[in-house]
């Protein structure tokens, strides 16, 4: 350490003084000879001057060193000391020392001699790379920070920013004065001055000097970048830093949000009034008036510098966020026209109806109304009502021709002189219409827009894929609607009964069949993806704060916005079912407006079909999940869940007699799977969402072809809520019994069997789905119930699963049944013999128990048939 301090004292003037113009040199140098691709043609002009290494000390004892050397066709020699070199230097001859500690005192000594000084990872770098030794005006150590262009500002210490300084020469950082657009890094020890608020404003990384210290601590790593993103966002400086933050208006649970975000972002929050406060953060629609009178230090400024600080992830500059005492231009001058001294003069109470009527439209045209209105566009018709502006007694009383009224506005419509139902309605459907293209675009511009554009300041805020899934084809879905909303408009504007309105709708029909159904079967999703990212990113958070208190939103969240998709057609539909009251039957429109109105039914029965088979669809991917070993090819496009069922297992076919078996009954399939005796840990997603493990083992999947008969067992004492199948598999020749009891009340066991049967029914083409159920007696078929929960039956289960535990354990081979038994279908049918005959099978066998093998002791009682005696009213069935 001290070497170092020395090295600082004497090498600190000049480097911080020759620092812009040495880093001039190193860039111009750095296009051409740092890893160059070619030789360039001063190159050619000039005597070609060889390079030699000098291993110092610890440097000539690395062999790794000396293999990278020899990659790369460099002669060297090793040297203990300096002075064995001599005055052998030569004008052909360029000398490169390799040190592996830039902190001793030959390394000292080499720096005052102006040698050419590289540590151990620049030559493994270019022996990696098959590239030359850099050409380095200063010592350079590693090039983690090769092409970095760093800035200081706020350190008050000289001896500190001369240490930092050096590493960053030390590891290829180039060092700058002042502030520019090619400042790729600013190292911040404050968060004042100029140079930080150039580069919030620029959107450059403000850094920490820890960052710097990190860096060197890894310069070892030869593929190691401290402009590296995982490594370089635990050193930012974060938005709130020496920030203490009070929060005035908001409240108890807003406020709580605001101060847990306030110590994730590096700051520290006191009471309001407290004198070490540095800013005080107001919510400025609530609160009018300070309760105290700020101090000169104290930055008092709206939540939105608040939010925009978190989102930029820089704090944000306080004055265009100082809160002042303000009402609104509108309001003022409305009130000062309320306030007339004289109420007889026409002219003043023209301008007084003039304010009026602009007050309702803008009050009650607003596609954002007040919240506690029942029903918004109710809202928005009434309000159409009193929009008095336009009407023909008004213009009359200001001395105007109706004839001669302007184009209106986009969000008025002419009156008619005699207004009437149909025209009522016609001229709702249009404020609607335009009030929803508005809140569409305000999605888009304020929402989407602004989370796809490139260069955002602190880097993108959402992954292109989740802005995707939040908005989907809201663009499509507003382009059609402007459609609708222009041909509407040139409606109202040339106004008359026999118009049609229902053209209007069956003009876009098909367009809206195809925008529609991608964005609200997959509206869920789009919540939970806003709620996620809310959660695990506090930028997006800020960003959803910022722009949902702006006056386009009304003060709605994202969520609330994006739900109006799904509401449109409903009362879209609702609306020209009132049109279509108030047409007349001679009137064309009519039956135009009832095509319209199927039109839209089709619409919406389209988007419900495509969302249950988007809902079935999700089914199946849980299943997958729930089920530990489920077969691939479960995942189908034309497969779909119907129903589940939890039952127990009655016999010992598929499993052990008492375990629990859960039935996943699909429209083409039957998915068997038991309960795991043992969980493993939850899968975890590459987009970092945490499944929980799978619960269940997979035993069979079957398709319902293979079912040939449901038993409905009758209820008895010792048999209750019991069922069997009856199945014939492919390999085998001789049907099997699968017995279950049902452990949940719902579904009840005679809905659930007749629709396993009329499925069953489907898949084999056949109409008469009752006659596959038979009724039966629990004795007829040997199943009871009575013992599945008993303390003997437990401890019989607990007996058999020890004693296979004990089983696999002993085992050597562990070769699983089905393998033993392909093995021996196909040893008996190479000699000629049926495979189903039971005598064969046990002759395969024995000869199979010949080998000395443990696990192959039982093979006879391992493919034993399982039979099952059953009386004579039932053997027809099996």
């Amino acid at each position: 350490m001290a070497d170092n301090s020395t090295l600082m004292s004497e090498t600190g003037r000049s480097l911080l003084a020759d620092s812009s113009v040495l880093d001039s040199k190193i860039i111009e140098n750095s296009k051409e000879n740092i890893f160059p691709g070619s030789v360039s043609d001063v190159e050619e002009e000039m005597p070609q001057i060889e390079t030699r290494v000098i291993l110092v000390q610890e440097a000539g004892k690395r062999e790794e060193l000396l293999k990278a050397l020899e990659e790369i066709k460099v002669p060297y020699i090793k040297m203990d000391t300096i002075e064995e070199l001599g005055d052998s230097d030569s004008p052909e001859l360029e000398t490169v020392f390799v040190v592996t500690d830039f902190q001793d005192s030959i390394f000292n000594n080499l720096c005052k001699a102006d040698c050419r000084v590289v540590g151990p990872p620049v030559v493994l770098q270019c022996a990696q790379k098959g590239e030359p030794l850099p050409f380095s005006c200063r010592p350079l150590y590693c090039a983690s920070m090769l092409n970095l262009v760093l800035c200081f500002t706020g350190f008050r210490k000289k001896d500190e920013l001369v240490k930092l300084v050096t590493l960053v020469h030390h590891m290829g950082g180039i060092i700058r004065r002042d502030f520019s657009s090619k400042v790729t890094h600013l190292v911040a020890n404050s968060t004042q001055g100029d140079k930080f608020r150039i580069a919030v404003s620029l959107g450059t990384p403000i850094m920490k000097a820890e960052w710097i210290y990190k860096a060197w601590e890894r310069r070892n790593d030869i593929d190691f970048c401290a402009a590296d993103d995982d490594f370089r966002n635990q050193f930012k400086v974060p938005p709130f830093q020496d920030c203490m933050l009070s929060f005035l208006g908001f409240s108890d649970e807003e406020k709580a949000n605001m101060e847990e975000m306030t110590e994730m972002q590096g700051g520290c929050y006191l009471p309001v009034g407290d004198e070490r406060c540095t800013h005080l953060v107001v919510e400025e629609n609530t609160v009018k008036d300070l309760p105290f009178q700020p101090l000169k230090k104290l930055y008092v400024v709206k939540q939105e510098w608040f939010w925009g600080s978190i989102q930029m992830d820089a704090r944000a500059g306080e004055s265009m966020y100082l809160f002042e005492k303000s009402e609104s231009p509108g309001l003022k001058k409305s009130v000062s026209l309320l306030s007339l001294n004289t109420p007889n003069s026409n002219r003043k109470r023209r301008r007084l109806k003039e304010t009026l009527a602009q007050l309702t439209r803008e009050t009650d045209m607003s596609p954002f109304p007040p919240r506690k209105r029942p029903s918004a566009e109710h809202s928005l018709s009434i309000g159409s009502l009193l929009d008095i502006s336009n009407t023909p007694e008004s213009s009359a009383t200001n001395g105007e021709t109706p004839k001669s009224c302007a184009r209106p506005s986009k969000n008025s419509t002419p009156l008619p002189l005699k207004q009437s139902a149909r025209w009522q309605v016609a001229k709702e459907l249009y404020q609607t219409e335009s009030n929803y293209v508005d809140i569409l675009t305000t999605i888009i511009q304020l929402f989407q827009v602004p989370l796809e554009k490139e260069g955002q300041l602190g880097g993108p805020i959402l992954a292109q894929e989740e802005i995707k899934t939040i908005f989907g084809s809201i663009p499509d879905i507003l382009d059609v609607h402007t459609k609708i909303k222009e041909d509407l408009e040139d409606l109202m504007m040339n106004w008359t009964e026999s118009r049609s309105i229902g053209d209007i709708i069956l003009k876009y029909s098909k367009d809206l069949l195809k925008t529609y159904p991608p964005f609200v079967n997959f509206f869920e999703m789009s919540k939970e993806t806003i709620t996620r990212c809310e959660k695990q990113k506090p930028r997006f958070h800020a960003f959803l704060k910022i722009n949902q208190a702006k006056p386009e939103c009304g003060r709605q969240s994202l969520a609330e916005l994006l739900i109006r998709p799904v509401q449109r057609l409903p009362s879209v539909a609702l609306l020209l079912n009132d049109l279509k009251k108030h047409t007349a039957e001679e009137n064309p429109d009519k039956v135009t407006l009832e095509r319209a109105i199927e039109s839209l039914k089709e619409v919406m029965t389209h988007i419900n079909e495509d969302k249950r088979k988007t809902e079935a669809q999700r089914q199946i991917f849980d299943v997958v999940y729930e089920v530990d070993g489920c077969p691939a090819n479960l995942l189908s496009s034309h497969r779909s869940l119907v129903q589940r069922l939890e039952t127990v297992a009655l016999g010992d076919d598929l499993c052990d007699r008492g375990e629990q078996v859960t039935l996943f009954l699909f429209n083409d399939c039957l998915e068997i799977a038991r309960k795991r005796h043992k969980v493993i840990g939850a899968f975890k997603s590459p987009h970092g969402h945490t499944r929980p493990p799978a619960c269940l083992k997979h035993v069979v999947l079957m398709p319902l072809s293979q079912i040939k008969k449901v038993l409905d067992i009758r209820e008895t004492e010792d048999c209750h809520k019991a069922f069997a199948l009856v199945v014939r598999p492919p390999t085998e020749q001789n049907n099997k019994l699968l017995s279950f009891q049902m452990t949940a009340e719902e579904p009840p066991k005679e809905d659930w069997l007749k629709t396993l049967c009329r499925h069953v029914a489907n898949t084999i083409c056949k109409a008469d789905a009752e006659n596959l159920i038979y009724t039966v007696d629990p004795d007829s078929i040997e199943v009871n119930t009575k013992d599945m929960d008993s303390t003997l039956s437990r401890a019989s289960r607990a007996i058999k699963k020890t004693s296979k535990k004990v089983t696999r354990a002993f085992s050597f081979t562990k070769t699983p049944k089905r393998a033993l038994r392909r093995a021996l279908m196909t040893h008996s049918t190479t000699e000629g013999r049926s495979p189903c005959s039971t005598n064969e099978s046990y002759i395969g066998s024995s000869s199979l128990a010949g080998v000395p093998s443990p696990s192959l002791v039982s093979l006879p009682s391992i493919f034993e048939k399982r039979s099952h005696t059953l009386s004579r009213s039932t053997t027809h069935l099996i």
